[in-house]
């Protein structure tokens, strides 16, 4: 699991075994997990996060949206 970024405590990362899912990231902070898809961005699902951490997050995702996709684009060897 690539940790891509770590800010404000969330760590975004890509689980290995989501290869065959469209563009996603996965974040977490303590016991509060989540997925967003990236193309566009939006919320997967989610558990533990409130709903302001969740507006924090999307904004966060939207602001290094590029950087996710091309670390996607990178692990899992697509060109």
């Amino acid at each position: 699991m690539p940790t891509i970024l770590v800010i404000r405590g969330y760590r975004f990362f890509f689980v290995s075994l989501d290869r065959g899912e469209p563009v996603h990231v996965h974040v977490e902070k303590g016991d509060a997990y989540g997925k967003y898809w990236l193309k566009p961005v939006r919320l997967a699902r989610a558990k533990g996060f409130r709903q302001h951490e969740l507006t924090e997050v999307r904004k966060i995702i939207q602001k290094h949206e590029k950087r996710f996709v091309r670390h996607w684009n990178e692990f899992f060897s697509i060109k």
